[in-house]
């Protein structure tokens, strides 16, 4: 009786992916949290617009979330601003905790909520919102950047044939330093549906109304995670290729979503 149960189930994977199911039932069941949320990124970029003299404006905007993390963010913010593409602005996030002492640099722009979301969605998208640029790109606040990153990411988006986003490979690094291994799937839609190897540390994309995060509250139980949720749906009306050479430095932190992916 119990195969029966789980044969429809079993289909719908199938067909649709698991991914995607999950990420419906997600939309149903967490409805709620996202209108509210919304209410409080829209109230935080009113606030936040007002003490920017001028919104941050480059080629590309980078958008570092952050929450109690000083050391590793300091180095995230260096790697940011120590890229080989210089027509870039970064601005800082930080999600109501507080902002520790900063690089001194023009094309560096910090910001705090004014209370703690818990939400990253929310805190990237205030981000992205406080910004103007063409191109937008994304790195946490424990994870490193090559200084080529950006160089090879606008390669890609300004050649004769561009996607509209494109994502590098991922140098997966455990705690002690050493390489854990190289994260290089080449970008195929139904595959996605069904494996989580899609990362926004390694997305550079055009800024479209599609360039949203999802505003979904969603505890380390709730899957698929963010970083999927975004490249999956902005890929839905817009190309987005593989490059495959690696140019992110991601930390596999023991306790994180993605260690088993």
């Amino acid at each position: 009786m119990s195969r029966v149960v789980r044969l429809p189930w079993t289909l719908l994977k199938a067909v649709f992916g698991w991914l995607v199911l999950f990420e419906a039932r997600n939309k149903v069941l967490l409805a709620p949290s996202a209108v509210r949320l919304r209410r409080v990124e829209d109230a935080e970029v009113r606030r936040l617009s007002a003490d920017l003299p001028s919104p941050p404006s480059a080629l590309v905007a980078t958008v570092i979330a952050t929450h109690r993390r000083p050391d590793a963010l300091r180095a995230a913010v260096r790697s940011a601003l120590d890229q080989t593409v210089r027509d870039h602005v970064v601005i800082v996030v930080d999600d109501g905790a507080g902002l520790p002492e900063l690089p001194d640099d023009p094309r560096l722009f910090a910001v705090s909520l004014s209370r703690n979301t818990g939400v990253a969605g929310v805190v990237r998208n205030v981000g992205i919102r406080l910004t103007r640029s063409r191109y937008v790109a994304f790195l946490d606040d424990d994870n490193l950047w090559e200084p080529d990153h950006l160089e090879r990411a606008l390669a890609a988006l300004e050649s004769a044939d561009a996607p509209a986003g494109v994502y590098t490979a991922l140098r997966r690094v455990l705690p002690d330093g050493s390489e854990k291994d190289i994260l290089s799937v080449p970008y195929d839609r139904r595959r996605a549906a069904r494996e989580s190897f899609l990362d926004t540390n390694a997305f550079v994309a055009r800024r479209t109304r599609s360039l949203h995060f999802s505003r979904l509250r969603r505890t380390p139980e709730v899957l698929p995670r963010e970083d999927w949720e975004l490249i999956h749906r902005y890929a839905r009306r817009h190309p987005v290729r593989h490059v495959p050479h690696p140019t992110v430095r991601y930390l596999v932190n023991p306790a994180s979503f993605y260690t088993d992916w």
